[in-house]
C-alpha cells in the first residue's frame, strides 16, 4: 500500500511539474517582486515631495495653489495601500494608478511654476532635490517597465494550453499591467507647423 501512494504522490508531483503549476508560482513571485520595487519607487518619490514643496515655498510663497496641489495628491497616494493583493483587484489597480498620475501632474505643474524663479533654480537644495527626483522617476520607469515584463509573461503562461487549465483549477486570472491614461490623445500624432505665423496687419 505504501508504495502504491508513494507511485502515486511522485505520478501527482509529475503532474503538477508539466502542467505549468511550478511556472506559474514563478512567474507570479516574480511580479510580486517587481511589483514591490516599483511601489519602493514610488515611495521615494513621495518622500522627496515635502522637502520640494518647502524649499519651493522659501521662494515662491505666491503659488499657493499649485504647492496644496502637489500636497494633496502625496496625500491622496498615501492614502492607498498597495499591497501585493491590489495586483488581483483591477479597480484596486486603476485607483492606485490614478493616484500616482495626479501626482505626477501636480509635480509638473510645480516644475512649470519654478522656471519663473531664478533665483529658486539656482538654489543648491533645490538643484539637489531636483536631480534626485529626476533620479527617481527613471527608477520608475524602470521598475514598472520590469513589472509589465513579468505581468505580460504571467498572463501569457496562464493563458496558454496546458497551463491554462492549470491556472483554471486553481483559480489564477490574468494580472492588470500599466496602461496609458490619455491613450487616445497620445495616440494623435502632434501637427508639427513650420510655416511662419503671417504678420499681423496693421
Amino acid at each position: 500500500m505504501r508504495k502504491i501512494l508513494t507511485v502515486l504522490a511522485a505520478l501527482a508531483s509529475l503532474s503538477l511539474t508539466n502542467c505549468g503549476y511550478n511556472a506559474i508560482q514563478t512567474e507570479d513571485e516574480q511580479i510580486k517582486a517587481n511589483w514591490s520595487e516599483v511601489v519602493n519607487q514610488y515611495q521615494r518619490r513621495a518622500d522627496l515631495v515635502p522637502n520640494l514643496v518647502n524649499s519651493v515655498k522659501g521662494f515662491a510663497q505666491q503659488e499657493k495653489d499649485v504647492l496644496l496641489g502637489v500636497t494633496n495628491a502625496r496625500a491622496k497616494v498615501g492614502s492607498i495601500q498597495a499591497t501585493p493583493e491590489v495586483l488581483n483587484d483591477p479597480a484596486a489597480f486603476q485607483k492606485f494608478q490614478a493616484a500616482q498620475g495626479e501626482l505626477s501632474s501636480a509635480l509638473s505643474r510645480l516644475l512649470v511654476v519654478t522656471e519663473n524663479y531664478p533665483q529658486l533654480k539656482s538654489d543648491a537644495l533645490f538643484r539637489d532635490l531636483m536631480s534626485q527626483l529626476e533620479g527617481t522617476e527613471n527608477r520608475i520607469t524602470v521598475a514598472r517597465n520590469r513589472y509589465i515584463k513579468a505581468v505580460q509573461e504571467y498572463n501569457v503562461t496562464i493563458r496558454s494550453f496546458p497551463t491554462n487549465l492549470t491556472a483554471m483549477a486553481f483559480g489564477y486570472k490574468e494580472k492588470p499591467n500599466f496602461s496609458v491614461e490619455n491613450e487616445k490623445a497620445i495616440s494623435t500624432a502632434p501637427k508639427v507647423d513650420f510655416n511662419p505665423s503671417p504678420a499681423p496687419s496693421k
